[in-house]
């Protein structure tokens, strides 16, 4: 269950992410699952996911930790820190429709910006929280 909610949590990510104005401004569509190697600087990926249990009684649920990475050249760390922001303000506390789940909440963790090894590109990291639950038949 759990991975099948992560899926559609990312999918409704991706939709709301590529759909914002704001986030658009800042990288266009340059959001990334699995970057192309001739990508160009800015851009965002959805990074690294850890998905716990979070049932209760029959409600199967799920807690997912979620981050997603940020990276510029030539705007370097304003840059990083602005898609950041921009990120933060599209998905903090955010209504998201996911195919066969319900999301109940999702929250900004934490956030951090540093140099990459190459010397030249800045990475900003954002991460946030969430909690999915199963669609629960009803009985009438």
């Amino acid at each position: 269950m759990s991975m099948d909610a992560d899926l559609a949590l990312q999918k409704a990510i991706y939709v709301r992410l590529a759909a914002d104005e704001a986030v658009a401004e800042l990288v266009a569509a340059r959001i990334y699952d699995n970057v192309p190697g001739d990508t160009a600087f800015p851009y965002v990926t959805l990074g690294e996911a850890l998905v716990s249990d979070w049932s209760a009684g029959e409600a199967r649920g799920a807690e997912h930790r979620l981050v997603f990475n940020a990276y510029s050249r030539g705007g370097g760390r304003s840059e990083a820190k602005a898609i950041m922001g921009a990120l933060n303000a599209a998905l903090h506390e955010a209504e998201l429709e996911l195919e066969g789940f319900t999301l109940v909440n999702l929250r900004f963790l934490d956030a951090e910006t540093r140099r990459e090894p190459d010397g030249a590109t800045w990475r900003g990291t954002i991460r946030f929280r969430a909690v999915t639950e199963e669609h629960q038949e009803r009985d009438i």
